[in-house]
């Protein structure tokens, strides 16, 4: 039976009204992939110094055009300051004409799956992937989601191509029939950097076969072990090679590195894909998607805040991970395994494939009140991956993910001891 009326309720955040509210004090939620409120705070004075910077400018020398419908990619001085940033940050350019400002990943996810794809065509995943990518593919339903094997150096490029040359279609509708999405760069949520070969690999692929690679690159610059020496895959898709055409785009965005309310990211994408996204009806109906805020976080750039602010939370990061790591290398048990993530926000642990993570949950919830993600949230089919979990390392302080990840271990030994294989 349907309702009748809305019901109210005063949420604060998006973990608000769930039963794992990551503000609980008696739950340790290691599943939300945001940053702390310890991190957040000092946003409040430096936005409020961008904010005053921004608007002060637009009254006198902008005519108040930031209130304005935008420029459908977003205003230059924006894109050019973000470009300049992530230019250095990347050592490797980023053009200020390719980038396109979104609200974030997922719309600009969404906004290349409503223009750039046919609606009959395929879209190639990692077996394990970002559940909330998934959850907007499955809105487009005529769409076929199809899952490539992930290894630990990346996706199976065998597999990939066997998948991708049997499903090849010429479409009468889009520029593509099919799309590989991945996060190759500290993947979500495997904590996997995928391997130059295999960033090379994927690229030739989608040059022999006319497909496009979108990639959710919000955790690039977060690399806490010797820098890669091509931070995202993007600048494999090299333009001085003879056979490039532009097959790759970078999905940007703010959310883990200045904060999720900010709804500021943008998409970095090659010439033949740029008029199409910026012809679109979203773009065209409103322009820039986020003008006003856009503003300010360029001011955020000339003040040099945002630089401190991004600067203040991969070092908190940093020291989460290496501290969180080292207590689950020494003490999870030997039947288990981890691969010690060398950046990002995620760790993927391996159970052993008798037990099922989502059992365990209830275990861990029960006994220590702490909760993670298990692994068949991560895959197309809701079922795969019940051998896994995993944890996030952004939102608590050092000491309190060291507990954790200790009383973690603990429950664990326990639970195995409890559900030995056979029984």
């Amino acid at each position: 039976m349907s309702e009748k009326n809305n019901t109210e309720r005063l949420l604060k955040h998006l973990f608000d009204g769930g039963p794992w509210n990551v503000y609980e004090p008696n739950i340790l939620n290691l599943g939300v992939g945001a940053p702390g409120t310890d991190l957040l705070e000092s946003n409040c004075d430096n936005f409020r110094k961008a904010t005053d910077h921004c608007l002060q400018r637009e009254k006198t020398k902008n005519q108040s055009l930031i209130f304005q419908y935008g420029p459908t990619s977003g205003a230059y001085e924006v894109r050019h300051e973000i470009a300049t940033y992530f230019s250095e940050m990347y050592e490797n350019p980023v053009n200020s004409e390719d980038l396109i400002i979104t609200t974030g990943a997922t719309q600009g996810l969404h906004l290349v799956l409503s223009t750039l794809i046919d609606f009959q065509g395929f879209i190639f995943v990692d077996e394990f992937t970002y559940m909330i990518a998934l959850d907007s593919m499955k809105h487009f339903t005529s769409l076929n989601i199809i899952p490539v094997k992930l290894n630990d150096d990346g996706v199976d490029l065998k597999d990939l191509e066997e998948k991708v040359s049997k499903r090849r279609f010429k479409s009468e509708k889009k520029e593509f029939w099919g799309i590989y999405y991945t996060i190759p760069t500290y993947h979500n949520p495997t904590g996997i950097l995928f391997s130059p070969d295999i960033c090379r690999g994927i690229v030739k692929l989608a040059r022999k076969y006319d497909f496009l690679v979108v990639c959710d690159d919000v955790y690039t610059i977060l690399h806490y072990d010797e820098k890669p020496t091509l931070s995202r895959l993007l600048a494999y898709d090299n333009r001085s090679d003879p056979d490039f055409v532009g097959s790759v785009i970078s999905n940007g965005s703010f959310s883990k590195i200045l904060g999720p309310g900010v709804r500021v990211g943008w998409l970095e994408v090659p010439a033949r894909i740029k008029p199409i996204l910026d012809g679109s009806g979203f773009a065209n109906s409103g322009g820039c998607f986020n003008n006003y805020t856009a503003g300010i976080v360029r001011s955020l750039f000339e003040l040099k805040l945002a630089q401190k602010q991004i600067d203040r939370f991969y070092e908190a990061y940093k020291e989460r991970m290496l501290a969180t790591t080292e207590v689950l290398r020494d003490e999870l048990p030997q039947s288990c395994k981890l691969v010690s993530p060398t950046g990002g926000y995620f760790i993927w642990v391996r159970i052993p494939d008798h037990l099922d993570a989502r059992k365990f949950l209830e275990y861990s919830m029960q006994e220590e009140k702490i909760f993670f993600i298990a692994g068949p949230r991560f895959s197309l089919d809701g079922e795969s991956g019940k051998q896994f979990f995993r944890l996030s390392i952004a939102f608590y302080a050092k000491e309190k993910l060291v507990d954790g990840a200790r009383r973690l271990c603990r429950a664990l030994r326990n639970y195995i001891e409890k559900n030995p294989a056979g029984s």
